[in-house]
């Protein structure tokens, strides 16, 4: 077939050889030329008729059309290969892959053996989405291609993650997302941030409040062979934390039901506090999900340490092993959801001990290594580019870092004006450079001069003229985190 297509375009296209997919009338796979990537199309006129093209010629009397990667012509490829749309985890272990420049995820297909660990090819939250202005369907898209491209016919997923609001939820639901990751941590009621007066008030007179008082107070549980009891004082403070943020998860899940027709991963971070999850907070929040009907299949906690962005654990790995056997203690008491770890990116000094303590039963989500190994593959081949992008993120990085909790330090970065060019990509692996990228993303992916995108479109020819080497990066550095977590 691909000998034939080749001699009728007289060798105008290479071919994918990996996105060969037959049906029952006909066959599909991508191309590219020295500008873009397309889709091929070779059938009768009925299933041609399916899809957006122009005809070029024909093959043993079916048409040939030549398809541009869009909206519908991926809708088509979906109808007609079931496994090319997002579907529920049901296995123990699964990753979350963010990519935020849309042209990842085939390397990120070969990362995956499809029997070992369940992918989220399609993760973006709702930050990234605004930041790099994007949209739910563009991300779900550009994954689906890839997935295609790359050949992978396991299930994956796609996740939109950290949504605040039910109408972000609604219109990912609307776009084919299978798992929602619900942020509720605008309701939680950290108490390092808030004044104890306003939180005392706020207590005796929440209206739950004597209700679960009788439910919990009092109450004893065992987490590995230490009883835990809920007394007036550690209630009140995980009723005050966390009481808002359960009733807003609430609301978000009847939401979602009301929109989805299928079944749904829900997912629920709590991730966003100044102090680690406590075990009782840990029963607590869980307890009132179920009690409430909420049906979620992970849970985000906050760990002891940092999490910052792109760069290793920071604390102490014993008192993060000691805390983590206790959550997993406490998820093996419930039953029925998993723990999922947050900013996974990096992370490898912790990956083994997640690993062993739940027995490779997590989620883990990665988002920003992937963008920073494309700007890696910009520094190695187009280092004047990566220098201007550098100099552009140092002016960016006060105003772009307040989201983040990063301990960058830009005095320890290196003036990229005094290094020669075979020394810009090993910047990519050094913290505070790392941070400084990572964390300018949106910034760097936006800028325009005179309505001209600034560095977005010249990255992305970068990525496309050098995609081999690309893919190799992707495959290297997610490949580890994969390795690390005993796949």
């Amino acid at each position: 077939m691909f000998a034939e297509f080749q001699h009728l375009t007289r060798g105008k296209f290479v071919p994918y050889a990996t996105s060969l997919r037959k049906s029952t009338d006909a066959t599909f796979f991508l191309v590219r030329d020295e500008l873009d990537k397309y889709l091929i199309v070779i059938g009768k006129k009925g299933i041609c008729e399916l899809f957006e093209g122009q005809k070029i010629g024909e093959i043993d009397r079916q048409d040939v059309v030549l398809c541009a990667k869009n909206d519908r012509n991926c809708q088509s490829l979906m109808s007609l290969f079931p496994s090319l749309k997002p579907q529920i985890c049901n296995a123990k272990l699964s990753f979350g892959f963010g990519d935020r420049l849309g042209v990842a995820t085939a390397a990120h297909a070969q990362c995956v053996q499809k029997e070992k660990l369940f992918p989220i090819f399609a993760q973006q939250s709702v930050r990234e989405i605004s930041r790099t202005e994007r949209n739910w369907l563009d991300v779900l898209h550009s994954a689906v291609w890839g997935v295609f491209e790359s050949g992978y016919d396991g299930p994956f997923g796609a996740d939109a993650d950290h949504v605040k609001k039910i109408e972000d939820l609604e219109s990912a639901a609307r776009a084919g997302y299978t798992m929602f990751t619900i942020d509720p941590s605008d309701h939680v009621k950290d108490p390092a941030k808030f004044d104890k007066r306003e939180l005392v008030r706020f207590y005796e007179e929440h209206p739950m409040r004597r209700t679960l008082e009788m439910k919990y107070i009092g109450k004893s549980f065992t987490v590995l062979g230490e009883k835990l009891t809920f007394d007036e004082e550690n209630f009140a403070e995980v009723f005050v934390t966390y009481i808002d943020a359960i009733e807003h998860v609430e609301k978000c899940y009847r939401a979602l039901r009301a929109v989805c027709k299928t079944s749904f991963d829900l997912e629920v971070s709590i991730d966003e506090t100044s102090v680690p999850t406590t075990s009782l907070a840990h029963i607590f929040f869980v307890q009132e999900l179920v009690r409430r009907g909420v049906e979620f299949r992970t849970l985000a906690l906050r760990f002891p340490g940092e999490w910052q962005k792109g760069i290793d654990y920071v604390g102490d790995i014993d008192l993060f092993s000691e805390n983590l056997d206790k959550h997993v203690a406490i998820v093996k008491m419930f039953t029925g959801y998993r723990l999922s770890l947050h900013s996974g990116s990096d992370k490898f000094s912790v990956y083994p001990i997640l690993a062993e303590k739940t027995d490779r039963t997590i989620h883990v989500k990665t988002a920003g290594t992937s963008y920073l190994e494309a700007i890696r593959v910009v520094a190695k081949f187009a280092p004047d580019l990566y220098r201007q992008i550098h100099k552009y993120a140092l002016s960016r990085f006060d105003q772009d870092k307040a989201s983040y909790h990063v301990t960058t330090e830009l005095s320890k970065i290196p003036d990229v004006d005094k290094l020669e060019d075979s020394e810009l990509p090993s910047l990519l692996d050094q913290p505070d450079s790392r941070q400084l990228i990572h964390i300018t993303y949106g910034s760097v992916l936006t800028a325009k001069k005179e309505g001209r995108s600034l560095f977005k479109d010249r990255i992305m020819r970068v990525l496309f003229e050098h995609e081999a080497e690309h893919y190799d990066f992707l495959k290297k550095h997610l490949g580890k985190h994969i390795q690390l977590l005993g796949v």
